[in-house]
């Protein structure tokens, strides 16, 4: 007997990985969605026990599916359909950090420095910030 299954695009969708169908099959079709570590296509039936992996720039993930949907439902219905590996959990987190770091760097300021702080600059010698 075939176990049931339903539709990769489908189930990327009820899982809320991707905010619409055409998303999630452009996703799939475009090798962002690896089935068991292999290319599948979006008609591809997806069963209990399946391990994908998902890049959804700049995010990667790696999951165990639990149960099945065709329907989209609440955010907290559908982290049920899936188990987020720690590994993967960990390698988002530290990358979100990084992400944050690189923002927290030097900003430029929005308009042309004031008279003082010309002369501040000049002072330190960065011409390259006139």
């Amino acid at each position: 007997m075939q176990t049931p299954g339903v539709r990769l695009d489908v189930w990327l969708w009820a899982a809320r990985f991707f905010k619409t169908r055409a998303l999630a099959k452009q996703a799939v079709e475009t090798g962002k969605v690896l089935v068991g570590g292999q290319r599948a296509k979006p008609a591809r039936m997806v069963r209990v026990g399946d391990k994908l992996h998902i890049t959804r720039q700049p995010e990667q993930f790696e999951v165990d599916v639990l149960a099945l949907a065709q329907v989209r439902g609440p955010a907290q219905v559908a982290q049920t359909l899936y188990r987020e590996s720690e590994a993967s959990r960990a390698a988002r987190a530290e990358a979100r950090a990084l992400r944050a770091a690189e923002r927290a760097g030097f900003q430029p300021p929005q308009t042309r420095p004031d008279k003082r702080a010309r002369r501040l600059l000049r002072a330190l010698g960065d011409f390259d910030a006139l």
